[in-house]
């Protein structure tokens, strides 16, 4: 039973403090919307449109074919895709296959995937043409025994089909032939000889996992997530009431159009677009890779209404030069994940579009949301908001081997429990026992939470600076400087210092025709920092190193500049 919290009289009338959730496994919700919502448009990928229907039918096919060539219940197929209909076509044929999905960055390098795949055992992938040499150099040295090989234009209309092997040649200077073999399988030849039929599996959705979720790997090599079909399934239910309206809002019937910039391949964009947007029999407009001037058109034309998305993303369109050209106004609901929302960012992109920009919370071991402010009710910004539907949360400190809750707002380790939290690593017992403690997950970023019940994140624990003593947390000077008016991007690190211990250092991209000089920054912070969290070094930068999902890499930031100390001290 759900403690009573204090954030639950927040909670607005439409959205319960604990649900009745559809325990089942995951795929189920695509079988519904093939019979439901059968000529609905289900994607919209590069002009072509796909409908529920078919999208069902050719997941069955998918399944159907991976059982034909030996895959069974809990082997792990991977997917090496950006966000195409293949991806979503294979994900849901593999869970439907009763196979275990391992999502794939397709920027991944042969070391990373040969890390991957073995880690995972992965039998078989499904990856893009221009991504084949790749594969194959790795085969021999991983459990692969099939691959599924599929290009972009299998589901362009015409007569982009026709063009577009020219443009892949001009971009990535390969035309790459597919010939099918007994270990390789071309897909379109799947989709006109595999029937939609497949034996179904007996799934335990609370046991079974549906998908191994590789984490960023910041520290070490990346760690497997077991997610069950509930952990994401529970996630998604919980996702689709967070969002919804009144009962009396007349647009309550009509059909949701979902940006899918996000990349499938990382479970925020899997959760608050894919499986939300098929839960809900929404229609998914595919976006394979970020471009804003490109993204801007296609808001204009496609008139999305909800955007998930991550700070960068928002970032990316605010500063276009063209922005004003564009009609904006269909966006009604973004949630923004992967990292910290700055509120200059929230409050120019709520100007713009009309429409509500708040942020939320997760991580991979979570399904990946936890909490998130109201999209239509009270909020407060700068915050991460209160804790979902079924989800509990606070803040502790650990003392000895045991965990204490600390008092409101104290800092503290923000410390999650739910039906969407993770069964743990793979294959990785120790680090599972070091982050689930007595079914709660300690999340490594340090926060505290107010009287109302909102929680804040301040940083996460590895990243706060200790400088002369003080204790600085990044993201409150990262806020100061994201309010400075030639400043596009900014992430604030702690680098060595041999008197300070750690001395704090601003990697800054400028907004384009804008200049600053690093003595004109330091003058402005210090009229809202103290002097202790001040930047003492400015580094101007092009761009900063992001993942997939726009998250700036600190860490990547902070290695460089202990190589650079090094080499300088030889």
């Amino acid at each position: 039973m759900l403690e009573k919290r204090v954030w639950h009289d927040r909670y607005p009338e439409d959205i319960p403090i604990t649900m009745e959730y559809d325990k089942r496994p995951l795929y189920k919700d695509l079988l519904d919307a093939g019979e439901q919502h059968g000529e609905k448009k289900a994607l919209y990928f590069m002009g072509k449109e796909i409908t529920y229907k078919d999208l069902c039918e050719e997941a069955k096919k998918i399944a159907n074919y991976l059982q034909s060539i030996g895959i069974r219940k809990g082997d792990r197929v991977a997917i090496y895709l950006p966000n195409t209909p293949q991806a979503v076509i294979s994900y849901y044929g593999i869970l439907m296959a009763g196979a275990i999905a391992v999502p794939t960055n397709p920027l991944y390098t042969e070391r990373e995937l040969v890390f991957q795949m073995n880690d995972s055992q992965a039998r078989a992938i499904i990856c893009l043409d221009i991504l084949l040499p790749r594969v194959n150099g790795v085969r021999t040295h991983t459990t692969i025994e099939h691959v599924i090989v599929t290009g972009i234009k299998d589901y362009l209309p015409f007569p982009k089909n026709i063009i577009y092997p020219y443009i892949q040649k001009r971009e990535y200077n390969m035309v790459v032939k597919v010939e099918a073999s007994n270990d390789t399988h071309v897909w379109k030849k799947i989709m006109e000889q595999s029937v939609a039929d497949y034996l179904e599996s007996s799934i335990d959705p609370e046991e079974d996992l549906a998908l191994l979720q590789y984490t960023g790997g910041t520290t070490g090599n990346p760690k497997g997530v077991m997610l069950t079909h509930f952990n994401l399934s529970s996630n998604v239910q919980m996702c689709e009431t967070w969002l919804s309206r009144n009962s009396d809002t007349p647009e309550k019937h009509r059909q949701d159009s979902i940006l899918g910039i996000l990349p499938f391949f990382h479970v925020y964009g899997m959760t608050a677009v894919m499986n939300f947007a098929i839960k809900k029999g929404a229609r998914i407009i595919l976006i394979p890779k970020f471009d804003a001037g490109d993204l801007l058109k296609v808001i204009d034309k496609q008139k999305p209404n909800l955007f998930p998305g991550a700070p960068t993303i928002y970032i990316g369109l605010l500063n276009h030069p063209d922005i004003e050209k564009y009609n904006l106004s269909s966006i009604e609901a973004c949630i923004s994940g992967s990292a910290p929302l700055p509120v200059e960012i929230q409050e120019r992109f709520e100007r713009i579009t009309g429409g509500k920009l708040v942020e939320g919370y997760g991580l991979t071991e979570s399904s990946p949301v936890t909490h998130a402010n109201f999209v239509y009710a009270e909020r407060i910004n700068g915050s991460i908001g209160v804790p979902w539907p079924d989800t509990d949360a606070k803040i502790v400190q650990m003392n000895g081997e045991n965990l204490e809750e600390v008092d409101t707002g104290e800092i503290g380790e923000i410390a999650v429990k739910g039906p969407q939290i993770m069964k743990g690593y793979w294959n990785n017992e120790e680090e599972t026992a070091k982050t689930l403690r007595d079914g709660w997950l300690l999340t490594g970023d340090l926060g505290y939470v107010d009287e109302r019940g909102f929680f804040y994140v301040v940083d996460r624990k590895k990243d706060m600076i200790v400088a002369g003593g003080f204790n600085i947390y990044p993201r409150e000077i990262e806020e100061v400087l994201y309010e400075h008016e030639a400043i596009q991007e900014a992430v604030v690190a702690g680098v060595p210092d041999p008197y300070r211990g750690e001395t704090v250092k601003a990697y800054v991209v400028l907004k384009e025709g804008a200049s600053v000089t690093e003595e004109e920054l330091n003058e402005y912070s210090r009229k809202y920092l103290a002097s202790y969290k001040v930047p003492r070094i400015y580094e101007f930068r092009d761009e900063l190193p992001k993942t997939a999902v726009g998250k700036i890499l600190r860490r990547k930031l902070i290695d460089e500049e202990k190589q650079k100390q090094e080499a300088a001290s030889v």
